[in-house]
């Protein structure tokens, strides 16, 4: 048997092909019980809608916004490169990819920047952003303006926007804790923690899951508050040293955040690479390199290019109301150490 077609559904149904198109492509002016009806033909003939069909006829291109920090960090350029490269490439699939980036520190800017979409939104807006009042707000009237959201590295869940692309934060900070620990003589010492920003939902989300597993398991380890450097290297290298002049018993550190270069230049300064245990985000020329001379422990990472790949493939699938895989769509948490590299 042939496959069903749109005129099988319009002559099941009892309606003209155009009250068909409006139905499958979501346009008003049809009555709920016409939609109704239409719905049920779709499902008696087993239709399946051939988009990638219905949009070459109709000449349709996508149109997406992807909304990044402007920090300087090796992972964060890895993103945007992987966004060029696909806005590069995106007019062969009819899809247009408008990067657009914020001040990492004003807060303020991004909500601007996000609110103006709603005056004329696109088809969707993949961002990372901070879970702030005014960042959510704004992110509330591109969705209401109909434009699909898909957060990226780190959640938006009290916007509720569906789909998150990126590792499970939590538990990345559980996997650093259980290496630590395991790496650590048993003996009490001292543990100190570098990140960000304990604003940013990933970096918080990661001490969560890291103290879980310090109070779980390692109780013997007494965890320092937080060193908030906003991955900017040159405060990474600035506090880390005075903590480590401090606390003559600190024996390993966490750094669930950027700044990298700080925390190797700082390791150098107070010769303490080689007794200290230190696990590392993101495999980048400065943490790849961390690990093949022995200053960093193990660096837990998730692949910037599929992450990019990944939040496109959801907006367009979003768009399309399409399901997606999501085995394709599952961002996977990579523990890399020397022995590993790739």
């Amino acid at each position: 048997m042939s496959r069903p077609t749109v005129h099988d559904i319009a002559q099941t149904a009892g309606v003209s092909l155009a009250t068909v198109d409006r139905v499958l492509n979501k346009r008003p002016g049809v009555r709920a019980k016409t939609i109704l009806r239409v719905n049920e033909a779709i499902e008696k003939l087993g239709y399946v809608r051939d988009v990638a069909a219905a949009n070459l006829a109709r000449q349709r291109t996508y149109d997406f916004v992807c909304v990044m920090p402007d920090a300087p960090t090796e992972f964060l350029g890895e993103l945007r490169d992987a966004v060029a490269e696909i806005a590069a490439q995106g007019a062969m699939d009819r899809v247009r990819v408008d990067m657009r980036t914020y001040p990492a520190d004003d807060t303020h800017a991004l909500a601007e920047m996000i609110g103006g979409l709603a005056k004329a939104p696109p088809d969707g807006l993949a961002l990372m952003a901070p879970e702030t009042p005014r960042v959510r707000d704004a992110v509330r009237r591109v969705m209401q303006a109909g434009a699909s959201i898909v957060p990226m590295v780190a959640d938006l869940p009290t916007v509720d926007c569906g789909h998150f692309v990126g590792i499970d934060n939590v538990a990345a900070g559980r996997t650093a804790g259980t290496l630590l620990g395991r790496f650590l003589p048993e003996r009490p010492a001292r543990v100190m923690v570098v990140a960000g920003t304990m604003t940013g939902r990933d970096h918080a989300e990661r001490r969560l899951g890291f103290d879980q597993v310090m109070a779980e398991r390692f109780g013997h380890l007494s965890v320092l508050p937080t060193l908030e450097c906003y991955d900017r290297a040159e405060l990474v290298a600035a506090r880390v040293s005075d903590m480590l002049a401090r606390h003559e018993d600190i024996a390993a550190i966490y750094s669930a955040g950027a700044g990298n270069q700080g925390l190797v230049r700082a390791l150098a300064s107070a010769d303490a690479g080689a007794r200290l245990t230190v696990i590392a985000h993101e495999l980048t020329e400065c943490t790849r390199a961390a690990l093949t001379e022995g200053t960093f422990d193990a660096v837990i990472a998730q692949n910037p290019g599929h992450i990019v790949r990944s939040a496109l493939r959801v907006l367009r699938a979003e768009v399309d109301g399409m399901e997606t895989i999501p085995s394709q769509e599952r961002i996977r948490t990579e523990i890399f150490l020397k022995e590993n590299l790739p």
